[in-house]
């Protein structure tokens, strides 16, 4: 087959690049303009907050306040363990759903994908008032139980459909050979995980940060001081009529540090992830 020829002269690169640098820019901006005001003492983030910190207005504290005056690392804990069972519960369902929509052919089963792929258009808050009655009734309000299981539906859809894509692709001779060699059909579920890697760094980063920087659940489901979130501790800092600006700043920065984190570990297998499929041999 004849392949397509790509203009990649220099002039097209120069443009390229300079496209990818305005977007990642833009991109990065809001962040950096975060990160550099949490430095800054009051006055200065409002006189100046596009300037860097200089040691006339650099300051510490806004994380001071956060760190001696609030329940900084609760709220950081509550958040870790919300995120990382949510996680784990969204990888290992969501997964387990995608291999047996993709591998079991049986009646129903393109209705049930395309009503599980409903879930991504539908946002789960409009079902707010349904969900804080159950948890009424079932007795899960100010637990984080309530909003790891919010989490988990919220993120199942999205995640079956980003690893049924990746499991059809894989070869079903290697499943057979398995079935040959008398593996069980979980064996060979967990034989085959590994070699969707790019699509489990996808799913992770792209349900991580819904529940990391979620404010609505926690605010309706747990709000109580022992299983306030860290978003959630950060409004302690936001009042009627004033503002400790620096605080929040600097709580927001520190919110941002495990997204980084996650980032910067699974940035190569996210990109092989977003690009599988889009180059063909």
């Amino acid at each position: 087959m004849k392949r397509r020829k790509y203009n990649s002269g220099p002039a097209s690169r120069v443009i390229q690049y300079l496209t990818l640098i305005l977007f990642s820019a833009l991109a990065l901006f809001p962040i950096l303009l975060v990160i550099s005001n949490s430095f800054k003492t009051r006055k200065a983030i409002f006189a100046s907050p596009l300037a860097f910190p200089t040691p006339e207005t650099f300051s510490l504290k806004g994380y001071n306040t956060v760190l001696l005056r609030s329940n900084y690392f609760s709220y950081f804990g509550n958040s870790i363990i919300v995120t990382l069972i949510s996680l784990a519960l969204i990888i290992l369902f969501g997964a387990m759903a995608a291999w047996a929509l993709s591998e079991y052919k049986f009646k129903g089963n393109k209705y049930l994908g395309l009503y599980l792929a409903l879930g991504i258009m539908i946002p789960i808050r409009l079902g707010t008032v349904a969900i804080l009655r159950l948890c009424v009734s079932l007795g899960l309000v100010n637990t984080l139980l309530a909003l790891i299981l919010v989490y988990t539906a919220q993120g199942l859809p999205l995640t079956i459909f980003i690893m049924q894509q990746f499991m059809i692709q894989i070869p079903s001779g290697l499943k057979d050979a398995g079935r040959v060699d008398g593996a069980t059909e979980y064996r060979i579920f967990f034989l085959i995980l590994p070699m969707v890697r790019p699509a489990l760094a996808t799913v992770a980063v792209f349900t991580m940060m819904p529940i990391w920087n979620d404010l609505w659940f926690p605010l309706i489901l747990a709000p109580s001081e022992g299983t306030k979130t860290l978003i959630l501790g950060a409004q302690m800092f936001l009042g009627q009529f004033v503002t400790d600006w620096n605080s929040v700043l600097s709580a927001l920065t520190m919110a941002i540090v495990p997204v980084i984190i996650l980032y910067i570990i699974f940035s190569k297998q996210l990109i092989s992830g977003l690009t599988a499929g889009s180059i063909k041999s």
